[in-house]
């Protein structure tokens, strides 16, 4: 069977979870497939049932209706249950869970089953050498820096070779500078094994950098999935492209390819007929000094060091604010007067009004 036929790792049919104390729908009727040696991202505000929905791929959780299968092994649905240790998961937790009175070697031995001790020892030490952890075995947790725990959790979960790696927010507690670093070195890792993983994040950039798919989650229900780039660029709802980084939400009366609005006439992404509601990234917009486009009073100026965020008043329509990204050489100043233009394209949103109709997406 080829990679294309074979059944996904992870498939989640029409899952719903319901908790009585207090009364809510923490996942709804939601459906999903991971393929082999896949990263997929579940994103969302918190309270959004990510880590529910993550739960129930462990059996941690038990869900209400649907099933969960796992490389085409029902283990949840209305007539199965398989208990969480016999799922061959692995699971990174937030605070990684490292035993304090064992050494890494020990803890990273810890989960293996079966063989002598000399043969978990030597599984171990070969994922800590994948790990680049082996001059740390002897070394217990607190003697380690938190990007060396979280490789230390991480070997841990890949030691007994689970179908599918499940990490909820593991790398939540490190430092900005240390965050970026480990989180390129947890994916560098995984890829080179071809582990499949489905990792739990409420951080936007994490997603986009760490996740071969993001699954947009809002209120229990999937809003929107696929890889970064189509997700980020073509947000299929207004939730989608306020979440996913900034955007500017502009009404406007769509006729085709193009659309009206206070900003002028506009390029669609797709054809769109109506009132819609469309989404326009701060860097699909440029100052154009001495050129053609809408009039804007500039009201804020951010320095972030590799780029500069404006906050925009129209100076035809004050109620109109819109949000320009640049590069960090842009001269424009707090207070200038300047035109401001289209330089990419719109995306209409759908469910924006009743008359809105938008056409199938390319992205």
């Amino acid at each position: 069977m080829d990679a294309a036929s074979a059944p996904p790792v992870v498939a989640l049919e029409g899952l719903t979870k319901r908790y009585r104390s207090p009364l809510h729908l923490a996942v709804e009727d939601l459906t999903l497939d991971v393929r082999d040696g896949e990263i997929v991202c579940l994103l969302g505000p918190s309270g959004c049932g990510k880590t529910t929905l993550l739960r129930l791929i462990a059996g941690f959780e038990t869900p209400d209706e649907g099933r969960v299968l796992l490389a085409g092994r029902e283990v949840a649905g209305p007539t199965t249950w398989v208990a969480p240790d016999r799922r061959r998961i692995g699971f990174v937790f937030q605070d990684y869970a490292l035993f304090p009175h064992l050494n890494v070697l020990h803890n990273v031995a810890f989960g293996l089953r079966g063989g002598s001790r000399a043969d978990r020892e030597a599984r171990a030490a070969e994922v800590l050498d994948l790990v680049g952890l082996t001059i740390f075995a002897g070394r217990f947790p607190h003697q380690l820096s938190g990007g060396q725990q979280q490789r230390v959790a991480l070997a841990r979960a890949l030691a007994p070779a689970p179908t599918v790696l499940l990490m909820d927010e593991p790398f939540s507690n490190l430092d900005a500078a240390l965050r970026g670093s480990t989180r390129d070195e947890v994916r560098a890792i995984l890829k080179r094994t071809g582990t499949t993983a489905v990792l739990v994040t409420h951080d936007q950039e994490e997603a986009l950098t760490f996740a071969d798919r993001i699954a947009v989650m809002r209120s229990g229900r999937l809003e929107q999935e696929g890889a970064p780039e189509a997700v980020y660029l073509r947000p299929r709802t207004a939730f989608v492209a306020s979440f996913l980084g900034r955007t500017n939400l502009l009404r406007g009366e769509a006729f085709g390819a193009r659309a009206r609005t206070g900003l002028g006439d506009v390029v669609l992404s797709k054809p769109a007929k109506g009132q819609v509601m469309l989404s326009v990234r701060p860097e699909a917009l440029a100052f154009r000094p001495g050129g053609e486009g809408l009039p804007v009073t500039v009201l804020q100026r951010e320095f972030k060091g590799h780029d500069l965020t404006y906050t925009c008043q129209s100076a035809v329509d004050t109620a109109l604010r819109l949000v320009v990204q640049t590069t960090a050489d842009c001269p424009v100043r707090v207070g200038d007067v300047v035109p401001v233009a289209l330089d990419g394209v719109a995306v209409p949103l759908e469910g924006s009004t009743g008359r809105a109709t938008v056409g199938a997406s390319t992205a």
